[in-house]
């Protein structure tokens, strides 16, 4: 019986739910929380009214957004993972500060929102897991006020001289560390293998525009292992 990919994706982020975030800050060093204060801040020129951001996991970019922008500014946090936003709704409670953030299911295949909805769109490190990346950035689009903004923040192709030290990473030291930690080795290998296989800066660029998207500007961040792309609605 063939299992669509999205459903092994969410099984997958609710087997190692409760480790997430720990597990973000070791593999990544640290270096995660420099990834979100970069994203949050290019939100915070446009000083956007409303924001969703989807694929929210456990609630970081939310929470960085809501300490970022105007308190006014409301924000929709959605992701298919439910035990993902337990974790959210848990860090929301002990946190008692960010009441403009509303946490709720939501498919970046079939989103449950009107047209012209949001400000800006968010997503960290979800695109690669699409089930189908024009779907859901097509979906994205139509959420999207005119004039609107949608911010990638993930994973890219590095430089050409760091790639070997980068892979060698990926697919050997991190699902070793991520295995033992999460005792869930095999999820960390698929993680890396959609690292690994997910398109440069500027292929995305590309789709972006193929997608519908008028303008989309890419910046490549720690040796272009990351990178933020800003595609605006037209």
């Amino acid at each position: 019986m063939h299992i669509p990919i999205g459903h092994k994706v969410e099984k997958m982020f609710s087997g190692i739910a409760y480790k997430y975030d720990f597990l973000n800050h070791i593999l990544s060093f640290g270096i995660d929380y420099y990834w979100r204060d970069c994203l949050a801040k290019k939100v915070k020129k446009l000083d956007p009214k409303t924001v969703m951001d989807l694929a929210t996991g456990s609630g970081d970019v939310a929470f960085k957004l809501s300490d970022s922008l105007n308190k006014e500014c409301a924000i929709t946090a959605a992701d298919f993972c439910q035990p993902m936003l337990d974790q959210a709704k848990i860090k929301q409670l002990k946190s008692k500060k960010y009441s403009n953030i509303t946490f709720q299911f939501g498919d970046a295949m079939h989103l449950d929102f009107e047209d012209n909805s949001f400000d800006v769109v968010t997503i960290a490190f979800g695109v690669r897991n699409f089930e189908d990346r024009n779907k859901g950035l097509r979906e994205i689009l139509r959420t999207l006020k005119p004039k609107g903004s949608l911010f990638i923040l993930e994973f890219s192709q590095p430089n050409v001289w760091f790639k070997p030290f980068y892979f060698l990473y990926l697919k050997y030291i991190l699902p070793t560390i991520a295995g033992i930690i999460s005792r869930d080795k095999n999820a960390y290998r698929y993680l890396a293998g959609t690292i690994e296989s997910f398109p440069s800066k500027e292929a995305l660029k590309s789709q972006l525009l193929e997608a519908g998207y008028s303008k989309v500007d890419a910046y490549g961040m720690t040796f272009s292992t990351v990178a933020i792309h800003h595609a605006v609605k037209q």
